[in-house]
């Protein structure tokens, strides 16, 4: 039996050498448009897509595959003598190997001026459809989608005639996870166009980044996998300068900390533990910033996740280096900052693009059997509606403590409460059970510099202990969203103790 190549791909990355490489093996090529072109140019023999359908490309080459001659020839089962005789009936040559890539279609929606007439001109049809066909007749058809992959299909139709089946199973096993992570983008694209916000089905897709060691714990297996044309100013997107790989653990926390980072315009200093933040500092410079977030929490910083949007300089780098960190995430490393950090074998360096696009995503939560969806929190202050229901204003001092507190509170476990002034965090109390509880830890961390200090909550006061709790403290403003049926007893014991107390009407709650 005479064998036959199909070649049609957008990618034509090592196409030339991999069509070479069939010659020898004693395929002919056939080929279309482009990729045709190519190899023709290249000295390679090729028959014309249109010579096997005996049907010109048409529609602007809309349609140049999709035909029985092309169909026929990759499902036919070749053990089957139904199939066989059919095949000859129709003047059919068998196929048996495919390589296809397809249209650009993420790299076409990637640009920033794209129209939806060319990201809809940039949907393969003819392609997915030819790699769906071979990969269903993987037994007799040998289908290739990656360019990664042409060496080793080569190596075993020089060594052992054809393709071996396992190879088969795991290159159409491939193709499907191409062609259904293909469609999840052009889904996501076009349920965008059409302004649909909760879609009877959902389907997303994502790029292994990177295999982990393992997951929350040794026994649990883990991978990392990152959104195709995802938000830039991300951990996904991180570039790691220095140290060993991140664990799960790792990502999860420096996710938190760049959320929380990325509140701030000002020099800012977030030092994460377990997916919370144990310090936050801001300053004039990343030097006093980071001062300010290690005197948050001296004990809890350790072997903590630090992340810090301005250049680590050289100043900044000798503080660091006196510290046992896991990680260190900034926008730069100056050239003696990077020399001074990296004399530390363990610590872990990564840099993010802090001018990076920030794209609006959903969050999703997987459960059990399911998955939750929902709006990322990026409600900020401008989104607050600031109201003061006690007879104390805060002072301009309070109210700069008062949003620094609002915008790290957004980002602590639930239920959640913040102790602050105005350049750092003093206290916090995070994932408690009852909010007067998470109260008594953010206050008792704090101790005596919670005296003139402000206090930020995540949600409503049920009842006014909290208030109660802050005042004996020495708190002297706090911030919550309002709306409990007992905002009233919160309001009178604030004014009781001279509280100045700020409702935003936003919750933050964070499971």
């Amino acid at each position: 039996m005479s064998k036959r190549a199909l070649l049609s791909v957008s990618d034509k990355t090592g196409i030339v050498e991999f069509a070479k490489g069939l010659k020898e093996a004693g395929f002919e090529i056939v080929s279309t448009g482009g990729t045709k072109k190519a190899l023709t140019e290249n000295g390679i023999e090729v028959t014309g897509i249109s010579e096997v359908t005996g049907f010109p490309e048409i529609l602007d080459g809309r349609v140049k595959t999709l035909h029985p001659n092309v169909h026929g020839a990759l499902l036919a089962r070749h053990g089957d003598p139904e199939h066989q005789s059919q095949l000859e009936q129709h003047n059919i040559t068998p196929i048996q190997l495919v390589c296809v890539n397809l249209y650009p279609f993420q790299q076409t929606i990637a640009k920033p001026d794209v129209t939806a007439e060319d990201a809809i001109e940039n949907i393969d049809i003819g392609g997915p459809t030819m790699l769906r066909s071979a990969a269903k007749n993987h037994e007799y058809v040998t289908v290739v989608t990656d360019p990664a992959d042409y060496e080793a299909v080569l190596g075993e139709l020089f060594e052992q005639g054809e393709a071996q089946p396992a190879t088969k199973r795991r290159l159409a096993a491939k193709v499907f996870r191409h062609t259904a992570s293909y469609d999840a983008v052009i889904s996501e694209y076009m349920t965008k166009h059409a302004e649909e916000e909760n879609p009877e089905s959902l389907t997303v897709t994502y790029e292994l980044k990177q295999t982990l060691r393992y997951g929350e714990n040794p026994h649990q297996k883990a991978s990392f996998y990152k959104k195709p044309l995802g938000s830039a100013f991300s951990i996904a997107h991180a570039e790691q300068l220095h140290g060993k790989e991140l664990s799960y653990n790792n990502i999860n926390d420096a996710d938190a900390s760049i959320q929380i980072v990325k509140e701030f315009k000002e020099p800012a200093a977030v030092a994460v533990k377990h997916m919370n933040p144990c310090g936050v500092g801001t300053g004039s410079s990343v030097a006093e910033a980071f001062k300010k977030a290690y005197e948050a929490d001296e004990t809890s910083i350790f072997g903590g996740i630090i992340a810090l949007n301005r250049e680590v300089d050289k100043e900044t780098a000798e503080i660091l280096s006196g510290i046992f960190l896991e990680i260190v995430i900034a926008p730069h490393f100056s050239k003696e900052a990077f020399e001074i950090l990296t004399a530390k074998k363990n610590i872990r360096l990564l840099t993010i693009d802090f001018e990076g696009s920030q794209k609006v995503e959903r969050k999703l939560t997987s459960i059990e059997g399911g998955l939750l969806v929902q709006d990322m929190d990026g409600h900020g202050w401008d989104q607050a509606t600031i109201t003061i229901p006690t007879k104390r204003q805060p002072t301009d001092q309070e109210w700069e403590a008062l949003k620094l507190g609002w915008k790290v509170v957004k980002h602590v476990k639930s239920n959640a409460i913040v102790v602050c002034d105005d350049k750092m965090t003093l206290g916090v109390g995070a994932g408690q059970m009852n909010r007067v509880g998470a109260a008594k830890i953010a206050l008792e961390q704090a101790a005596e510099r919670a005296k003139g200090s402000a206090l930020a909550s995540d949600a409503f006061f049920p009842m006014d202990d909290t208030v109660e709790a802050a005042a004996k403290a020495g708190i002297t403003a706090i911030i919550q969203p309002g709306g409990s049926v007992k905002d009233e007893d919160s309001i009178k014991k604030a004014d009781e103790y001279g509280i100045a107390m700020v409702f935003t009407g936003v919750r933050h709650f964070k499971h």
